[in-house]
C-alpha cells in the first residue's frame, strides 16, 4: 500500500503517489479497462484521483465508475474554462465549472478544485478566486488550489489565498524545489508530470512532442541511473522530495500502474543520489523554466 500524507493543513490526506486521469479519458478505451485501472488505484491505496473538464470524458467515466467508492479516495479536478455560453476565467465560470464537475463525477463536494493554468493578471482580479472561496464556504470544494508554474505560480503562493498548489516537478523540472515549496509551509502540493513525460522512450530528438523539452534537458543532465529502471528513478525522486504532498502519474494501463506502485512503495532512492540529482540539475538548469 502507499503511504498517505496531509495536503497542508486542510485536514485533507492524499496518497504519496496519485493517478493522473487525462488518459482514461480517451473514448478510444473500453469501459471495463477504465474500470480496472480506476479500481486497482484504490485497492491498492493510490487514492487521489486527479482530473480535469479538458480530459476527453474523464470526470463522466469517475462519476460512472468510482461514485459508490466516493469515502475511498480523493477528488481532484480543475477549473476556469469550457462553459457554453459563459466566458472563460470569470466567477460564473467557476461557479457553473463547480457544478458541472459534481454532477459528472456524481459527487456531493470536490476535495481539490484547481484553478488551471489562469494567467496571474486575471488572478489579480481577484474575481475568480472569490467565486472560488464561495464554493468552498457552500461545502461544494474542500481545497482552494492552483494549478500552473513559472510567473503565474508565484502570484498565486504571493497571493496567499490557496490551500495546495500543483506544478511540474520531476528529474528534468526542479526549479519549484528551491523557488516555491521552501515558501508554502502548511499548504498542500502536488508534483505534475513527475516522469517527465518519459523522454528515455526515445534514443532521438523527438521533434515536436509534448517531452521534446524535456528529453534535451535529459540528455543535458547525461544523468546515470545506477541500475535502476528509468521510471522508477523518476518516480522515486519526485515523491522523496521535501514539501511534496503527492506526485500525479498519468495512465490507462492497469500493469503500468501496479508497476508505478510498486516503485513508489520502495521507498526514498539512496541520499547520495537524490543529492547527485539535485546538483546535476542545479549545474545545468538554471535558464529552465517550469514546463506548463
Amino acid at each position: 500500500m502507499i503511504a498517505k500524507r496531509p495536503y497542508g493543513t486542510t485536514g485533507i490526506y492524499v496518497s504519496a503517489l496519485g493517478l493522473g486521469a487525462a488518459q482514461i479519458g480517451d473514448r478510444e478505451l473500453s469501459e471495463s479497462q477504465v474500470a480496472d485501472v480506476l479500481n486497482i488505484a484504490l485497492d491498492t491505496g493510490c487514492t487521489l484521483i486527479d482530473t480535469a473538464p479538458s480530459y476527453g470524458i474523464s470526470e463522466q467515466r469517475i462519476g460512472r465508475h468510482l461514485a459508490a467508492r466516493r469515502d475511498d479516495m480523493v477528488l481532484s479536478t480543475k477549473l476556469g474554462y469550457g462553459i457554453d455560453g459563459i466566458e472563460d476565467w470569470t466567477g460564473p465560470c467557476i461557479t457553473a465549472g463547480v457544478e458541472r464537475a459534481l454532477k459528472r463525477m456524481r459527487v456531493t463536494h470536490i476535495d481539490i478544485a484547481h484553478l488551471h493554468s489562469c494567467p496571474h493578471s486575471t488572478l489579480a482580479r481577484g474575481e475568480v478566486i472569490d467565486a472560488l472561496d464561495r464554493a468552498k464556504r457552500d461545502g461544494k470544494i474542500r481545497a482552494m488550489a492552483y494549478s500552473g508554474d513559472n510567473e503565474d505560480l508565484h502570484y498565486a503562493v504571493n497571493c496567499g489565498r490557496f490551500d495546495g498548489f500543483m506544478a511540474s516537478l520531476n528529474l528534468c523540472d526542479q526549479r519549484v524545489i528551491t523557488d516555491v515549496l521552501p515558501h508554502i509551509t502548511g499548504k498542500g502540493f502536488i508534483a505534475k508530470r513527475a516522469a517527465a513525460n518519459h523522454p528515455w522512450r526515445f534514443d532521438v530528438r523527438p521533434v515536436g512532442d509534448y517531452c521534446e523539452t524535456y528529453w534535451q534537458r535529459w540528455r543535458t543532465m547525461n544523468i546515470d541511473p545506477l541500475g535502476l529502471k528509468w521510471g522508477e528513478l523518476a518516480i522515486r525522486f519526485s515523491c522523496q522530495t521535501p514539501g511534496l504532498s503527492s506526485a500525479i502519474i498519468g495512465t490507462a494501463s492497469a500493469a503500468r500502474l501496479a508497476e508505478n506502485i510498486k516503485w513508489t512503495a520502495a521507498g526514498p532512492l539512496p541520499e547520495p543520489l537524490y543529492t547527485a540529482l539535485r546538483d546535476v540539475f542545479q549545474q545545468h538548469g538554471e535558464s529552465w523554466r517550469g514546463e506548463v
